[in-house]
């Protein structure tokens, strides 16, 4: 089967006709790479997207404590994004050489997440706001995320899928001559597009900011079910793919399980904590 997928690869949409690479703007002396602004407009995006949701009836916190967590969770991405990756996938970029080099990749998405639920922890406990409320409101911007940062990673040509003859394949040279899964693009659709499409409408239709959990569970439940999903036709990192060999599941399932456990329990237990809201500015509770 694999010698019939490379005899007609050249029939499958080849990454090096996209025209695209990880450099967005090269003045010689100096670079910028679509990887580090994926990061640098999720932030801007997210900020820009939490005052309007601010806006609303009996927000957990005012604008002036936005201005300042804007700084809590730029530190939570950037820091729980590369310690988690060190951490989960590659040790190597412990040496001090690399540890910096964020631009050239090397980010995960679930130590970003710890490192924002951290970054949140210390934010409210400092100014004394609603924990789960606070999480509520930064799930609601999430989406933003893990769109662009997916599109990044498809950018890059890098966290292709595994081999396959499916019509949209694509064969990414910095890994063979295959043909494989873009599931970049899936994860972008899925935890990006998808997320957006079902938490944006709880916000703005439904009462569900008002019960303390919910949208951070409803955001870690599609997180988790399109990363586990998506983790089938992803091919493994290289030096990891001994564990789906040896356990059935990737470091990325596995990673995802406890999103998945968390979001469920949110999900379930959030109608109890059904609470009347004061606003921490404005007038008048909000039932």
């Amino acid at each position: 089967m694999s010698f019939e997928i490379i005899a007609t690869a050249a029939n499958y949409i080849q990454y090096t006709d996209l025209g695209i690479g990880p450099v967005a703007l090269d003045l010689g002396f100096f670079q910028i790479r679509w990887y580090s602004l994926s990061y640098l407009v999720t932030i801007l995006l997210g900020y820009w997207y939490l005052t309007k949701l601010l806006n609303r009836p009996g927000a957990p916190m005012s604008r002036a404590h936005a201005d300042d967590l804007i700084l809590y969770m730029t530190l939570g991405i950037i820091l729980g994004g590369r310690i988690g990756y060190i951490l989960f996938y590659d040790h190597d970029l412990l040496a001090l050489d690399r540890f910096y080099r964020l631009w050239e990749g090397g980010m995960s998405l679930h130590g970003g997440t710890l490192g924002v639920l951290f970054a949140l922890w210390l934010f409210t406990r400092t100014h004394k706001l609603s924990y789960l409320r606070v999480c509520d409101y930064i799930a609601v911007c999430v989406p933003f995320g893990t769109f662009l940062i997916r599109l990044a990673n498809f950018v890059n040509g890098e966290l292709w899928g595994k081999v396959t003859d499916v019509p949209w394949a694509m064969v990414f040279p910095a890994a063979d001559e295959f043909p494989r899964h873009p599931s970049q693009l899936y994860e972008a659709g899925l935890e990006g597009l998808l997320m957006a499409a079902i938490i944006w409408p709880l916000f703005w239709k439904t009462d569900a900011r008002y019960k303390p959990g919910l949208l951070t569970g409803v955001a870690a439940l599609i997180y988790g079910v399109a990363r586990f999903s998506v983790e089938f036709v992803r091919e493994p990192d290289s030096q990891l793919k001994w564990l789906p060999e040896m356990t059935g599941l990737s470091m990325g399932q596995w990673l995802t399980i406890p999103f998945l456990v968390l979001g469920i329990w949110l999900i379930a237990t959030a109608a109890g904590r059904r609470q009347r809201v004061e606003p921490t500015s404005g007038s008048g509770s909000v039932a």
